[in-house]
């Protein structure tokens, strides 16, 4: 038997003294074969071959600790809902405040308009006046008292009121000419018999302009006009200030009824919020691994509905996980059983391999024997092997592996495990081991890694071996111990690199047994991730497989379980 150490897709791999164990106190056995494959990136845009601690399924390994906080959202869904719930008010209340502004504002501004165009054409179709009209003498102040009565019986106000005939202006006010009479209705007021008015803003002042032509009578539905136009103006400053008055009603009851709005849509708010709220904190103790978390149910609604839903999901899940748990503990004691029971037996085996070894080596037996004998001896050390590794697999899928750290020097532990394989005496391995780079790594865990890569490249690889020692700075700060084991063989097949760290795993399909255990590569992936680091896989750019372990120089934790 030869000292070993274990290899991708097979066990062990080195050479020694015989009899000898390897340094992490585990059976030797042989070096297996295994075919290696070149590869590029990932189609997720990791690194080729790089090994996350939740590769296997099922392990199911929820965090427990502190909760991470809900981010602080500016429009989270409670601002949204009570925004759309505050814009129907306000679009409501709006729409509702400007339709009975605008329709009170239009009823009393024609009321009073009503009034006023059919007392003005009353008074004026009982009126007769002596045409053509003059303006001298007495005349004058008979049509100026004329029109000052006129304009007392003006209706709902008093009226100021104008006479236009040709070019005489008279009127019963001061001026005989009105600066609120437009054009427009003087044109009106000639081509319609009826009358026409207007409405009129003045230096910020509202009027009602009246104008009515005086006719005579040609026929029962004819008339012919006299020339002679009354006008009359009335200030609407009353109606304006009810307006104003309208308009900051309408106003002043929209603000409170937007405040009371904000009251439903609170209470509309919350009653979606919460369950909502309910399921995102459901979600979140069932990820970290409370699977009997459920939600009440509340009403019929959608809501409802939706918590139903959640709650069935969780019992199916709580379900499947509880079979799965069940299914992978009775597997993992299945593998632990069997390597314990296997143990005791191939003790004894191993020792009568031994014994046989060395009368077949004495030429004691016959050369069929001695074959058959040598075949027997090989197939139990591999059995060996596989045992040891099952067992220690067996302890990392029961969290029953400790890390014993410790301060080393990482360039002399590297030395130490090249010379306890007399691989520092192999011209086919090459180390480049920069001194003073200390770190806290579990010595015995550590031996194990560089072994079983070395061994792999050695067994699958091609010649020149070459072990790099380094360490490298991390966007973060962080400080990390860098070990690269490459070599000059075929590389590594693109489709079985995101595979190469599984347990069995034969990148050659067509090899339907290997010579080692098929959990070399599984094993010193678990070793590195015990100490926090990371291990990954690819092909260098001159070609060859490159493996590259990064291990922080102070991992976390690495000191407490010493």
């Amino acid at each position: 038997m030869s000292s070993s150490a274990r290899t991708a897709g097979g066990g062990t791999a080195g050479g020694g003294t015989s009899g000898a164990r390897a340094s992490d106190g585990r059976a030797p056995g042989a070096r297996t074969p295994g075919a290696r494959v070149s590869g590029a990136r990932t189609p997720d845009g990791r690194t080729p071959g790089a090994r996350t601690p939740d590769r296997r399924w099922p392990r199911f390994r929820f965090r427990s600790g502190a909760r991470p906080r809900p981010p602080v959202r500016a429009f989270g869904l409670r601002t949204r809902l009570l925004a759309a719930f505050l814009l129907v008010a306000a679009v409501s209340a709006g729409t509702t405040a400007t339709l009975t502004y605008r329709e009170a504002r239009s009823a009393l501004l024609k009321t009073a308009q009503d009034t006023a165009v059919s007392t003005f054409r009353e008074h004026v179709q009982q009126t007769g006046f002596a045409l053509p009209l003059r303006v001298e003498g007495e005349e004058r102040e008979w049509t100026e008292q004329f029109l000052r009565d006129l304009a007392r019986k003006g209706k709902p106000r008093p009226w100021v009121v104008f006479a236009e005939y040709g070019s005489i202006r008279v009127s019963s006010g001061q001026s005989p000419v009105s600066t609120v009479i437009t054009p427009e209705l003087r044109r009106a007021a000639l081509a319609n018999p009826y009358g026409h008015f207007e409405r009129v803003v003045k230096d910020g002042v509202p009027y009602l302009t009246i104008a009515m032509p005086t006719v005579f009578k040609t026929g029962p539905y004819s008339v012919l006009p006299s020339g002679l136009v009354l006008y009359a103006v009335m200030r609407m400053t009353d109606e304006q200030i009810n307006v104003d008055a309208l308009l900051t009603a309408a106003r002043d009851g929209a603000l409170p009824g937007l405040a009371v709005a904000l009251v439903p849509g609170l209470i509309a708010a919350r009653s979606v919020l919460r369950p909502v709220r309910e399921l995102s904190q459901a979600a979140r103790s069932m990820g970290s691994g409370r699977l009997d978390t459920r939600i009440p149910v509340r009403g019929n609604d959608e809501l409802a509905d939706m918590a139903r839903t959640f709650n069935e999901s969780a019992r199916q899940l709580e379900d499947s996980v509880h079979e799965l748990r069940e299914a992978e503990a009775r597997a993992r004691r299945f593998a632990s059983d069997v390597s314990h029971e296997l143990r005791t037996p191939l003790a004894g085996m191993l020792a009568v391999t031994e014994v046989l070894d060395e009368g077949a080596d004495a030429d004691h037996l016959d050369a069929d024997t001695a074959r058959a004998v040598r075949l027997v001896s090989a197939e139990t050390g591999k059995l060996a092997v596989l045992v040891e590794d099952l067992m220690e697999i067996s302890r990392f899928d029961a969290r029953a592996a400790e890390l014993n750290a410790d301060e080393v020097d990482v360039a002399e532990a590297i030395r130490k495990t090249l010379q306890n394989r007399h691989w520092h005496e192999d011209d086919r391995v090459r180390a480049e081991l920069p001194a003073g780079i200390r770190a806290r790594l579990d010595p015995r865990r550590f031996d194990v890694v560089i072994a079983n890569l070395v061994g792999n490249a050695l067994r699958h690889g091609g010649a020149p071996v070459t072990v790099r020692l380094r360490t490298e700075e991390r966007p973060s700060g962080a400080t990390v111990l860098i070990v690269e084991v490459a070599d000059r063989g075929p590389g590594i097949r693109p489709e079985a690199i995101p595979y190469i760290f599984d347990r069995f795993y034969k990148a050659d399909a067509a090899r339907t047994r290997s010579a080692g255990s098929g959990l070399g590569l599984a094993i010193t992936s678990e070793n590195v991730m015990l100490h926090g680091g990371t291990i990954r896989a690819g092909n260098g750019p001159e070609g060859g497989a490159v493996f590259t372990v990064a291990i922080p120089l102070r991992a976390e934790g690495a000191g407490d379980e010493e």
